[in-house]
């Protein structure tokens, strides 16, 4: 067994007590990435390792800062870490170097993490694909044919492969999510305001994104959204849920699950996504809590028109600058030009529709959470599909109208900011990993944690099942 191989907590506990020096740790995982990133490309700019050895040797001999110190880490190339580029995956901002961390990133090094460089995502963390012009593709571990998801494409991939112990992950429109079940890790969407953002632009209107941890354990999950929340006093918006690793030690009430299912026939699934998702909703029960179908009570069409609204009216927003500037437009990807031009087109009252659709449906979760602790729904719609595509055209059978319309699943949540935790649920008949969504209230972020710890110490997905790259 590899050291890499251990959580980050155990590693964390290994360094405390000098069983393992941070540059034992360094060693073996820029091995790791020599040994496997050319085949997944997940981990992008990566530093010169003789100055990161350098950072190794003086967290050996350093007090110690926080429970990550002598971890290392990358981070999500949307996000600015000092001295490295941030790329956002256009080719755009190429070898655009950060002045300053970002709010999150900065609660990371102050914990003690190093940062070795960072993970792949798609252009402007749009789509749930990790490709872009800057870095290329990165690939599923489990099938190097196959996408690993995005747009924490890169951090899953990383994670699966043991060149990260853990990593942090943003979540627009299921990124935290799809990919960690494509990557048979675990990924959480926390409560939109609990982990802060950038005190920049507008920060009134647009709650739709959010940053979060990504593991390979729940204990791990919320070891590092402790360091990650907490309201930054420079932004109107905060939500802190406290100490949350220690909460997972205790006793976990019996849990009224209600499953989603299809929505009522509304979003189509690939053969054996709703089968092996009912497969480990059977497993929560035999655990000891009450799964029931549940209906959900709320037109899906209109959610995905609140959604895809709000949506292209925040992507409209960031991009802007961008677009109105001919020749960067001609750089910007399909995509983010459909975006950008559905949120020019907008006038007032179609964002108040849509706000007031998000409204009621959020009146409407108010009384499904009055019947349940828990609602459940895959974290995709299908399988992994081919790494060369640009975004699956149909789902058995169906059309889909749009570059994101396969990813219908994860908006429910995102379109609340509601906390959802990724868990691991096992492999289909083509040896691809899939993921379920445990969505909970506003607030619940440590229960939903511990019912996916209830469930990682029955099954232990990620560590029964690595890679086969790794053997």
């Amino acid at each position: 067994m590899s050291i890499l191989d251990n959580d980050a907590l155990a590693l964390s506990d290994a360094l405390k007590s000098k069983k393992l020096s941070a540059v034992e740790l360094m060693q073996a995982t820029l091995a790791r990435v020599d040994a496997v990133n050319g085949d997944v490309n997940a981990i992008v700019s990566l530093r010169d390792g003789d100055d990161l050895f350098a950072e190794a040797k003086a967290a050996d001999a350093a007090p110690r800062e926080g429970w990550l110190h002598g971890i290392p880490i990358a981070i999500k190339d949307l996000a600015n870490a000092k001295g490295l580029p941030t790329s956002q995956g256009s080719s755009l901002f190429a070898g655009q170097v950060a002045q300053k961390d970002d709010v999150m990133v900065a609660r990371l090094r102050a914990a003690g993490a190093l940062i070795i460089g960072k993970t792949n995502t798609p252009e402007f963390g749009l789509g749930s694909h990790t490709f872009n012009p800057v870095h290329g593709a990165t690939h599923n571990p489990y099938d190097l044919s196959k996408s690993a998801g995005g747009s924490s494409g890169g951090a899953a991939a990383a994670l699966a492969t043991r060149m990260l112990c853990v990593a942090d992950g943003s979540d627009m429109m299921g990124s935290l999510r799809n990919p960690a079940g494509w990557n048979n890790v675990y990924g959480m969407r926390p409560t939109w305001g609990s982990v802060p953002s950038e005190a920049e632009g507008d920060m009134f209107l647009h709650q739709l994104s959010t940053s979060g941890p990504m593991a390979r354990s729940p204990a791990d999950l919320a070891a590092l959204l402790d360091v990650m929340t907490g309201a930054d006093p420079h932004q109107p918006h905060g939500f802190s849920p406290k100490d949350t690793l220690p909460q997972l030690a205790r006793a976990l009430p019996r849990q009224r699950i209600g499953w989603l299912e299809d929505w009522q026939g509304a979003f189509p699934y690939a053969d054996g996504i709703k089968d092996l998702s009912e497969l480990a909703l059977g497993q929560l029960g035999a655990l000891g809590h009450d799964v029931e179908w549940i209906s959900p009570g709320f037109e899906a069409d209109d959610l995905w028109e609140s959604w895809i609204t709000l949506r292209s009216f925040s992507v409209a927003a960031g991009l802007r600058a961008l677009y109105d500037d001919p020749i960067k437009r001609s750089h910007l990807k399909p995509a983010a030009i459909w975006e950008v031009e559905r949120g020019l087109a907008m006038d007032a009252m179609t964002l108040q529709s849509a706000s007031e659709v998000r409204s009621d449906w959020y009146r409407r979760t108010t009384e499904l959470f009055e019947q349940v602790d828990v609602l459940a729904l895959p974290s995709a719609q299908l399988w992994p599909f081919d790494v060369e595509m640009t975004f699956p055209r149909d789902i058995a059978g169906v059309q889909m109208d749009t570059y994101h319309r396969w990813m219908q699943v994860v908006i429910p949540a995102s379109l609340l900011g509601l906390p959802v935790v990724n868990i691991p649920i096992g492999f289909g008949a083509n040896g691809l990993p899939a993921g379920l969504q445990l969505i909970g209230r506003r607030g619940s972020d440590a229960r939903l944690l511990q019912l996916a710890q209830v469930w990682h110490a029955a099954t232990t997905w990620p560590q029964k099942h690595p890679p086969k790259i790794l053997t």
